[in-house]
């Protein structure tokens, strides 16, 4: 199989993917003094989009990789980076000696929303040199793909970030368990599996996850052990108390995409900012 190559088709999903246009030309892959890059300066840099610099104060980049233990050498792969919030930091990071797979949306996809935003991506891995050594994949849960979304047994950390609700949306259980299935195959043994997603307190009706964009931490950790992995560990880096979870119209009223009805106040929305969000770290054992 082949994997530098844009081989992608695409699944019917619906999905909270930030698609800010791409901003400038190029990034270092090292820093002013020659020195290897750091997650510091890779978050940093000047070249990184303004919109999503804006979001840091939600996202919390640095602490975040910083938890799933990335390392500049390591090969790594991204689930459906979207617009390339993360992508935009780890391709500098892991330029000068690690390698780094995008595991994009399919390219036969029937949702125009979709294609618009691979094409977007696609459009600034041949225009910004930042993206100058990303190689390409696909990814689609319970979808037969021409490629997979790394060789297998060849990643040191497998990331996803606030994707598990949208394969459960449009597949259910069964979905989410094929994701981790094929993270697990393609993660070397030891390898880590980086998830965050937004959070629905255990307290509430399961069924609230089938349309409001938040699903239980609970709920996550078992299918990934049921997928083979371990939890290694969870973190409150991506917590926000203020977020109720509760929206009329799911995370999708919060930012940034503020989906709110007429009359609505849209800064309640963003007073409460980006949702309340787990971040849970699981290994591959080693067998």
């Amino acid at each position: 199989m082949k994997y530098s190559a844009i081989a992608l088709s695409m699944v019917s999903l619906l999905a909270l993917s930030a698609c800010d246009s791409g901003p400038k030309s190029s990034a270092p892959a090292s820093t002013e003094q020659g020195a290897p890059i750091t997650l510091e300066s890779a978050v940093n840099h000047e070249d990184r989009t303004p919109a999503y610099v804006e979001r840091d104060q939600f996202r919390h980049s640095k602490e975040t990789l910083e938890f799933f233990e990335l390392e500049p050498s390591m090969t790594v792969v991204e689930i459906w980076p979207g617009g390339g919030y993360y992508s935009e930091i780890l391709a500098p990071y892991l330029a000068e000696e690690g390698t780094f797979y995008a595991a994009h949306f399919p390219e036969d996809t029937q949702s125009d929303y979709y294609q618009r935003s691979l094409n977007k991506f696609k459009e600034r891995l041949t225009s910004e040199a930042v993206f100058g050594n990303v190689e390409l994949t696909q990814f689609a849960p319970l979808t037969p793909l021409e490629t997979d979304i790394a060789p297998p047994n060849s990643a040191d950390r497998i990331l996803t970030f606030r994707n598990l609700h949208n394969w459960y949306m449009s597949g259910g259980e069964e979905a989410v368990l094929s994701a981790f299935r094929q993270f697990h195959q393609a993660l070397i043994p030891d390898g880590i599996l980086g998830v965050v997603d937004h959070r629905l307190p255990e307290g509430a009706d399961d069924g609230a996850m089938e349309n409001s964009g938040y699903i239980k931490e609970s709920w996550v950790i078992g299918l990934a052990e049921q997928a083979g992995f371990e939890l290694v560990e969870s973190s409150e880096i991506n917590a926000n108390p203020k977020d109720t979870a509760d929206h009329p119209n799911g995370v999708w009223n919060l930012p940034p995409t503020l989906n709110v009805e007429d009359g609505d106040d849209a800064e309640i929305y963003k007073a409460i900012g980006e949702s309340d969000r787990f971040t849970l770290k699981f290994r591959k054992p080693v067998e």
